[in-house]
């Protein structure tokens, strides 16, 4: 008998996640974020989070609903982007904000997910990334409050690199393009960014997915995301599917209409 991991709605599926849980959330600005599993939580009432994700969504959008709700309380994340209240927050003293460079981000999760502790990188060496001193938290005058601690720095190679713990969260929300029943997964293009690692690094990981199909019609050598990391999937409909947004609309003329 084969396992069967789909449940039946966003709510069900994000019902146990309890106040002052961490999760990782797969995405980069709004592409392949998971728009109903965030929109769930917010209706759902958890706060005190800790978010590790690329980034906040943006104002009015994604992770963006959570942060205007003061649902957050600290967020691991590469970059402030677009999401005006994000930097709002932070500079007021409101949220703990842990920035870590992108790679690095993608790497510690991966390696939570993998049962890695840490592991040594070149990137940051020389920079308050590896010295401390990176503002976390500020006090509401703007001085900062928490500061980043110092990381280890040892040679290997002839290069120094700095040591980086790998982060697990309680609970992990991604977007898959297909996903079977038993939470093998396959993303489209872009889409894909943050979401493998994500879903690796939550020790409950849903995903939300645009088409749900049986084991066995993936073929294997197509699936990015094993079951093994996923305990629920939740399948959209065609209308929620079809929604997906853009932070940003850049176009140019068409030379026939040029001409």
């Amino acid at each position: 008998m084969t396992l069967d991991k789909t449940v039946g709605s966003a709510a069900e599926a994000v019902a146990d996640i309890g106040t002052g849980s961490s999760l990782a959330v797969g995405g980069f600005g709004l592409a392949g974020i998971p728009w109903f599993l965030i929109e769930a939580l917010l209706e759902q009432g958890a706060d005190d989070l800790t978010i590790v994700s690329n980034n906040c969504g943006v104002d009015g959008g994604g992770l963006g609903l959570l942060l205007e709700a003061h649902r957050i309380r600290r967020v691991i994340a590469s970059y402030v982007g677009e999401n005006k209240e994000f930097a709002r927050q932070y500079l007021a003293g409101e949220l703990t904000v842990e920035l870590t460079p992108q790679g690095t981000l993608a790497e510690r999760l991966r390696a939570g997910g993998s049962g890695i502790g840490a592991f040594f990188t070149p990137t940051g060496v020389g920079t308050l990334v590896a010295e401390g001193g990176l503002p976390w938290r500020y006090h509401p005058d703007g001085s900062v409050a928490v500061a980043s601690p110092p990381k280890e720095v040892r040679t290997f190679h002839g290069r120094e690199m700095l040591l980086e713990e790998s982060i697990v969260t309680d609970y992990a929300l991604v977007r898959a393009a297909v996903a079977d029943r038993a939470g093998n997964c396959v993303f489209h293009a872009a889409a894909r960014n943050f979401n493998p690692p994500a879903a690796m690094a939550g020790r409950i990981t849903v995903v939300e997915a645009e088409r749900v199909v049986d084991v066995g019609e993936l073929d294997p050598d197509e699936i990015h995301l094993p079951g093994i990391f996923v305990q629920r999937v939740v399948e959209l409909t065609p209308q929620q599917a079809a929604r997906k947004g853009i932070e940003k609309r850049t176009t140019r003329p068409r030379e026939e209409a040029l001409s």
